[in-house]
């Protein structure tokens, strides 16, 4: 093959072709017969949007290349895709593509047209995933919408049903008014946000017409009498005035001395007359407002708490839509927003608001919508969590975590559980929750598991209820979509087909940070309920990505860059070397400047690898290993043993998921070891006659074996650019080569170590020669080097090679030091001194200087420091002195001294 075969430039507009033969081919596809080991990656499955953003990028480039590592060492690689298609960012977005509400058509009807977004959105993110390179097998695809997918939720529910792990109750449960339905504890989002804190006067409560007291709450209902909100009584500081009319009590602190006298006492609560009792309790703050607390249902969590441990009254305030219900009196029909801006106004005119102050909060928020969220009472489904927290943090402490600081978020995470999963939602595209209840006597009814997947709005069950009732109201509530992705590594699996224990536990889970107490959380929880294994052997992290201006991506900043912005310039592996570049577990930047230079670092190599086309496909045998090895030069064995390194270094490292060690230590390598020193000191054995068929022949092996086994450790991070150079090796896909070996015979320090030493001196020459402005590729007459008798033996070793890259006609390497002297062969008047000084002497001087030779005037400086003439006496100061450093030979030679080496060069041009 010649280099005109091969095309100047590296085309990356070819990549869509290699995208189109490696799905035709099948090359990823998983076997799974049990012939080689397994290898199952536990992918996380994306909402489909219909755009993938960088974020998906950094997180799948690093489960395409550990995928891609692992075939090459031969494993059978499970790599499937997933798309988590229920839930809240669905629905929002089918009600804002049609303007409608999920009630405003039927059930069916809304699902379908969450069924058609979904669809399409999954195609549009296939082709952009293919377009990067990922090397999913598509054939083991899963949609968690799909009959298939949604029999094993409801199956998952089912065994956790069976083992009192899933319960139904009435609680206080997050709840999103903009999305009318019940959210998780980890779905919520705090965010800061500017409000007031208003001291609003309690005043004490008349209580001359009650004539019973509860005995189990302190919650007295209005009456009708009013106090004077004049009256001191106690002050309470809130940022949630609207909710006075749920207000069940005040709390102080016990050690109090402002308040404790009022211990057991009621005050009435401003604009509703109801009478609350003062309580105590320890986790009241007394530093905090005026260190006396409203008890309302419910303004936060610490009501709820508060609520359950004093077994207090609930008054349900809120309702599902975010307005004031009628427990809110003159407020009815409000949204929370105008409640709260026309109490505020009414406490002020009735006289019961003291003061207001401004307050920073951090308010939870829906995170999807980021609607504030409110906490009300719903009877809703539960996961009994806190009944496997113990389990949930052993399974995890038995996990490789990488990186292993992560833990810490999901062991925190655990130990803050202070509620049961609420897993019910009050949406439409969702998993149902496959139960019915009894018309007759209310009894739970679940399915057999052979009606499986059901929609218990459509379905019946196939047996009569225990009362003999056939009647039945199904459960019109959904899964929380997590219950869906959270037995990913058991559906990838198989599960619950017994044979699915060939492929679980999985052996990794790769994911973002963002989701570590949610998705990692219930994937644990989840697996463990129902299998009583750990889902994964590791799991690798990776952070967020950030703009060049150092925010998050996001629209509002106008900071988002898409990965096909990148593709259509640059192409997709230096997309992918920007990714590799990065620690597991931190956030990244990215920065146009990176993927400029993995661009410039492929294009490096792909002229590297055409200049040396010709030779390393010429018409030499290259095959018979044994023979060529016999003749390699020191500078071959050097190159060869270095890759050993490096192949060492970047297989270790990919084993540890330490993927910017991957591509630095292989940039570094090809840019400078290989295309820098080795292919320039191997040129003058490629091009000039007098050199030995041996010789030529063993550097174009050498050349021919870097080249091709470089390419199979960069073809995990830039599969497109490796196949395109590899096709012209070998017909077959590099990406079902095994990883190279390491050559024991190259796998010696002091190869390294002397080539190395080698390649600090011929640089060291190089230096010279640009500084003196000597073409690089100019010979040199003689090179004489003054060393150590150690470093003498390394380069007298390398001489051949050193000698022929620096084309050095004379190499001489010696022990001891060079022996040279400085002699005077010009002199020149300085005619600024002697003018003023000697004035009509001046000609007489120069007259002198023209008559005499360098050499004399030099021995006549040299024994007596001056110039003796007539009368006259010139010191050296009256004259320019051209020098020359000659050496034994009389020759002039240039000297210098190595900062990097225990070497003194002297060169003879």
């Amino acid at each position: 093959m010649a280099a005109e075969d091969i095309p100047k430039d590296y085309d990356h507009k070819k990549e869509k072709l290699w995208q189109e033969k490696w799905q035709d081919d099948e090359i990823y596809k998983y076997i799974g017969d049990g012939t080689r080991p397994r290898y199952i990656i536990d992918t996380p499955p994306p909402y489909p949007t219909g755009k993938i953003h960088l974020g998906h990028v950094l997180n799948w480039v690093y489960m395409d290349m550990d995928a891609r590592y692992r075939r090459q060492k031969g494993y059978d690689v499970l790599f499937p895709q997933g798309w988590d298609c229920h839930g809240l960012p669905t629905e929002v977005k089918v009600e804002e593509i049609h303007n409608i509400k999920k009630n405003d058509v039927s059930r069916a009807e809304f699902r379908d047209m969450c069924i058609d977004l979904t669809t399409e959105n999954i195609a549009l993110m296939k082709k952009q995933m293919l377009s990067v390179g990922f090397s999913q097998d598509w054939s083991r695809e899963f949609i968690t919408m799909t009959p298939e997918y949604r029999k094993r939720t409801q199956y998952s529910f089912l065994k956790m049903y069976e083992q009192g792990l899933i319960y139904r109750g009435i609680h206080p449960v997050y709840w999103c008014p903009r999305c009318e339905t019940a959210i998780a504890f980890a779905e919520v989002e705090y965010t800061d946000n500017q409000s007031h804190l208003n001291y609003v006067n309690f005043p004490p409560a008349d209580l001359s017409g009650v004539s019973e007291f509860p005995e189990d709450n302190s919650y007295i209902r209005p009456d009708g009498r009013n106090s004077d909100p004049k009256e001191d009584g106690i002050l309470i500081a809130t940022s949630r005035p609207e909710l006075m009319s749920a207000c069940v009590a005040v709390v102080i602190h016990p050690d109090d001395e402002r308040y404790n006298h009022l211990l057991g006492k009621y005050v009435e609560v401003p604009l509703t007359s109801q009478k609350v009792k003062i309580i105590a309790d320890e986790e009241v703050d007394p530093e905090f407002g005026t260190g006396a607390v409203m008890v309302c249902t419910f303004g936060d969590k610490t009501d709820v708490a508060w609520v359950n441990k004093y077994d207090l009254e609930i008054i349900e305030a809120i309702t599902e839509q975010g307005t004031m219900t009628s427990a809110a009196g003159r407020y009815e029909g409000m949204t929370l927003a105008d409640a709260k801006e026309a109490t505020i106004r009414d406490l002020k005119d009735e006289g019961y608001l003291v003061k207001q102050e401004d307050l920073e909060q951090n308010v939870g928020t829906c995170w999807r919508c980021k609607t504030p969220i409110e906490i009300l009472v719903k009877k809703q489904w539960f996961i009994a969590v806190r009944k496997l927290i113990d389990q949930v943090k052993e399974a995890s402490n038995e996990i490789n975590w990488v990186p292993k600081h992560m833990e810490s978020r999901l062991l925190n995470w655990a130990d803050s559980m202070e509620w049961d999963w609420c897993i019910s939602r009050q949406r439409l595209f969702a998993t149902p929750i496959p139960v019915w209840y009894c018309k007759n006597c209310g009894k739970i009814i679940l399915p057999d598991e052979d009606q499986l997947p059901i929609d218990p709005t459509v379905d019946k069950p196939n047996h009569p209820c225990e009362c003999g009732c056939e009647e039945f109201i199904g459960e019109t509530d959904v899964l929380d979509t997590w219950m869906d992705s959270s037995i990913s590594p058991l559906s990838i699996a198989g599960w619950p087909d017994p044979s699915y224990v060939n492929d679980f536990p999985a052996t990794i889970r790769p994911q973002g940070h963002d989701i570590i107490r949610t998705w990692t959380f219930y994937t644990i929880l989840r697996c463990l309920a129902l299998t009583g294994k750990k889902p994964w052997s590791d799991i690798v992290i990776n952070g967020m990505v950030f703009g060049e201006d150092g925010y998050k991506m996001s629209k509002s900043r106008g900071n988002v860059i898409g990965p096909e912005d990148v593709i259509d310039e640059y192409g997709a592996d230096p997309l992918r070397t920007w990714a590799a570049n990065s620690l597991p577990g931190s956030d990244v930047a990215f920065a146009w400047k990176d993927i400029k230079h993995g661009y410039k670092f492929l294009r490096k190599f792909w002229n590297a690898f055409r200049f040396i086309s010709m030779h390393i496909f010429s018409d030499d045998d290259l095959s018979n290993d044994g023979e060529i090895k016999q003749n390699l030069n020191p500078s071959d064995m050097w190159i060869l043993a270095k890759f050993n390194k490096v192949n060492q270094i970047v297989d270790k490292a990919f084993e540890d998921f330490e993927y910017a060690k991957t591509i630095t230590t292989i940039e570094q390598f090809v840019w400078h070891d290989f295309c820098d020193e080795y292919i320039e000191s191997v040129k003058y054995r490629l091009y000039n006659d007098d050199i030995s068929d041996e010789s030529r022949i063993a550097a174009k092996y050498t050349l021919r074996y870097v080249v091709e086994n470089t390419l199979k450790l960069l073809a995990p991070i830039t599969p497109f650019f490796t196949e395109e150079v590899f096709q012209h090796f070998n017909k077959g896909s590099i990406h079902c080569t095994s990883w190279p070996e390491v050559e024991e015979e190259f796998d010696r320090d002091e190869l390294r170590d002397n080539g190395d030493l080698t390649v600090l001196l011929i640089d060291e020459v190089r230096r010279f020669k640009s500084s003196n402005k000597i073409a690089l590729n100019a010979p040199l007459s003689a090179v004489n080097v003054y060393t150590n008798g150690e470093l003498k033996e390394v380069f007298d070793e390398f001489a051949g090679d050193i000698k022929g890259t620096l084309k050095i006609n004379n190499l001489d390497v010696q022990t001891g030091k060079p022996d040279v002297h400085e002699i005077v062969v010009e002199v020149e008047p300085d005619m600024s001194k002697i003018g003023p000084t000697f004035r009509k002497d001046a000609g007489k001087i120069i007259g002198y200087i023209k008559s005499h030779t360098a050499e004399e005037i030099a021995k006549e400086l040299e024994e007596n420091s001056k110039l003796t003439i007539d009368d006259l006496e010139v010191s050296e100061d009256f004259l320019n002195l051209k020098t020359e450093v000659v050496g034994s030979t009389g020759e002039k030679v240039d000297i210098f001294q190595s900062e990097d080496l225990d070497v003194i060069l002297e060169v003879i041009r």
